[in-house]
């Protein structure tokens, strides 16, 4: 059966065996995080895994459903993972994509919603303010062409030409294969992203070859098709093959926290964005300027 998984860990896992050279990884456990780091560094392992070259972090968390308190140690491996695939200096368009009508999609929208966006304030405001050191960030969420009936990477495309970003990091919901992953992991890769994976609707890739600059890209997933819920919750020990009806291969299933899920991790993942690109303010001073 081929499962459906935007998450570059659980395509490593599903080889198995097969993992070829080229894959490489690491793992690390910090407190209540689990760091997993997977580089894909040949053609063959890019056929594979069926993921571009690049380098793929997994951060698998506490559940977003059960833990109020987010600003954790969580919050600081996030933080220093993002920095650590920005560039040091330059503007930073930050993209939140997804449709914020549809709450397991709505990732996206809401993490922009809470970015902090600089690019506006003048230099003067900037000194009077004792920001010298702020860096310059532009955001937008640029919506779904069902919507719009602009493409996406249109959009995208049309701003970064204008700004002139020396990287772009977009935001949007993954699907995943385990409906564990369902908010407790989230993946930062810095190969870019295909907008409306997650729910099935995949777009032109969002990346260096398409927008010109460096593209990092973070997701949480938030459903799971139904197909392979369904060959998860069957004996797959005494049968080799499930039966799926034709008609749920197209469904998505999402948990009944989905609102609960999609608001903490974007409380969380706003904040490592905005830590990561502006390392001399605190996260009071953040908080204070995004309210």
């Amino acid at each position: 059966m081929d499962f459906r998984t935007d998450l570059a860990l659980e395509r490593r896992d599903l080889l198995g065996a097969k993992s070829t050279d080229g894959i490489y990884s690491e793992s690390e456990i910090n407190d209540n995080v689990r760091v997993t780091r997977i580089r894909v560094q040949s053609d063959e392992a890019e056929k594979q895994l069926l993921k571009p070259k690049g380098k793929y972090v997994t951060i698998e968390v506490p559940a977003f459903s059960d833990d109020s308190e987010i600003f954790d140690g969580r919050l600081d491996v996030l933080t220093k993972e993002i920095e650590l695939l920005l560039p040091k200096r330059g503007t930073v368009l930050v993209v939140g994509l997804g449709n914020e009508l549809i709450t397991p999609d709505a990732l996206g929208p809401k993490v922009a919603s809470s970015v902090l966006a600089t690019r506006h304030i003048s230099k003067e405001l900037i000194r009077t303010m004792g920001l010298e050191k702020l860096r310059c960030v532009a955001v937008i969420a640029p919506g779904v062409l069902g919507r719009t009936g602009i493409e996406t990477g249109e959009i995208v495309r049309g701003v970064a030409d204008r700004i002139k970003p020396s990287a772009v990091i977009t935001v949007d919901a993954l699907a995943s294969r385990s409906i564990k992953r369902l908010g407790s992991t989230i993946q930062i890769c810095d190969t870019g992203i295909s907008p409306g994976s997650g729910v099935g609707n995949a777009r032109k890739r969002l990346d260096k070859s398409t927008l010109g600059v460096k593209v990092i890209s973070i997701g949480v997933p938030t459903v799971v098709d139904a197909a392979t819920l369904t060959y998860d919750f069957t004996d797959k020990e005494k049968s080799q093959s499930v039966f799926v009806l034709p008609e749920s291969e197209n469904m998505m299933v999402t948990p009944k926290e989905i609102d609960l899920l999609i608001d903490r991790a974007s409380k969380l993942v706003s904040m490592a964005i905005n830590r990561a690109l502006q390392t001399t303010l605190s996260t009071e001073d953040i908080l204070s300027l995004v309210s």
